[in-house]
């Protein structure tokens, strides 16, 4: 009797699915609208600020090189090293900023939530493929260029679940 009662409720989900619209996009043609800049912590009030965890960017002036990001990703996916930085980009006494390798990063958010002086941030952009891994290793520099997100496809949730216009 119980398999029965599977087979009956297997059956009706499946039945339930025939008249959503699927939420397949046409990618790369296609791409996600996000709302929002990207993921960002406030410490002082402690919260989180919703946004999609796509790729990080650094704002230079405001890196003193505490290493608190690489040290939050530490235990983590140790995608975060501290390298030397060039004497044009220098705005810390160290000489030292982040250098993330997307090949480990998790996009977990812990560096931006360990970072005291607003200096990293995570942006909506989620297209990193890459050829080569050695691609996928940003500098300093790199992490310093705004991301150019084209964005088209609206997500709209309801009660039915999630669908795009």
């Amino acid at each position: 009797m119980s398999n029965v009662i599977g087979i009956i409720r297997a059956l009706n989900s499946g039945v339930k699915h025939l008249a959503i619209k699927r939420f397949t996009l046409r990618y790369p043609e296609q791409k996600l609208k996000f709302v929002g800049d990207g993921f960002q912590f406030n410490p002082e009030t402690g919260v989180g600020i919703a946004g999609l965890r796509g790729r990080h960017i650094l704002f230079h002036e405001h890196c003193t090189g505490c290493q608190l990001c690489s040290v939050a990703c530490e235990g983590i996916a140790e995608a975060i090293s501290m390298v030397k930085i060039h004497e044009t980009w220098k705005h810390n006494k160290k000489a030292i900023m982040p250098q993330i390798d997307y090949g480990k990063c998790v996009f977990c958010g812990l560096c931006v939530d360990a970072c005291p002086f607003y200096a990293l941030y995570m942006t909506n952009d989620y297209e990193l493929s890459s050829f080569t891994k050695s691609a996928l290793i940003y500098t300093p520099a790199q992490l310093a260029i705004k991301p150019n997100i084209a964005q088209d496809v609206e997500i709209k949730i309801d009660d039915r679940g999630a669908s795009h216009g």
